[in-house]
């Protein structure tokens, strides 16, 4: 599988419940915190849904 970088660029300050914990579960802690993952569709599913906060890239 294909690995992705994914940068918090946005904070989480007044959003929703869910995407708080989609950016928890993603494993980004704070602003400009960078995680590499696997591509995999269930992660791509929860950077579509929060893609508004984040900055992604091909690792």
């Amino acid at each position: 599988m294909a690995k992705i970088k994914i940068t918090q660029i946005k904070s989480t300050i007044d959003r929703h419940f869910s995407q708080k914990a989609t950016m928890q579960a993603l494993g980004i802690k704070k602003l400009h915190h960078t995680v590499e993952k696997e591509a995999t569709p269930q992660i791509l599913g929860m950077v579509k849904k929060v893609s508004h906060l984040l900055k992604i890239e091909q690792a």
